[in-house]
């Protein structure tokens, strides 16, 4: 299961330097277009950017939940003992494991309205951007079992040595 998880982590971070490398494209034509005459000017440049620019975020975000890169607050000072440190890192797990579960079914619903829906300049179908927030709440929740996972050893563990 691990080597199943660390190859989709690798191609999330393949798809978003693609993503990042893809987002160039339309930003470069409506830079070109707006400051000479050698382009028409596009209008749906800056809907795909946008486009883009949403599924770069979701990505990234998902990558920062399995990195531990993903932004949280210290509220509490930073625990001495091994066993309380696993439980304070529990607690900010299965909070975030809260959100994602959010994110994932207000996602789903979220999705099926923009199946219905349509961009108005370039015609793309909303599915393929709402999709992103069930997405990224699902991908969140399997990289959280696993940090939760590691949460629970660490707690279990008999390590107690102060740091």
């Amino acid at each position: 299961m691990k080597s199943l998880i660390n190859g989709y982590y690798r191609v999330l971070k393949v798809t978003l330097t693609c993503l990042m490398g893809l987002m160039i494209v339309p930003v470069f034509l409506q830079v070109i277009s707006r400051f000479t005459d050698l382009l028409p000017r596009y209008i749906w440049t800056e809907e795909v950017a946008r486009f883009c620019f949403v599924w770069i975020i979701m990505i990234g975000s998902m990558i920062a939940v399995r990195d531990g890169t993903h932004f949280d607050v210290d509220l509490l000072p930073k625990p001495k003992r091994f066993r309380n440190r696993g439980t304070l890192k529990l607690v900010r797990h299965f909070s975030m494991f809260t959100l994602a579960i959010v994110f994932l079914f207000y996602g789903i619903d979220f999705a099926k309205f923009g199946m219905a829906q349509s961009s108005e300049m370039s015609g793309i179908n909303m599915l393929s951007i709402y999709i992103t927030f069930p997405l990224a709440g699902l991908t969140s929740i399997l990289f959280l079992l696993e940090k939760l996972a590691l949460d629970f050893k660490q707690i279990k563990s008999n390590r107690e040595t102060e740091l």
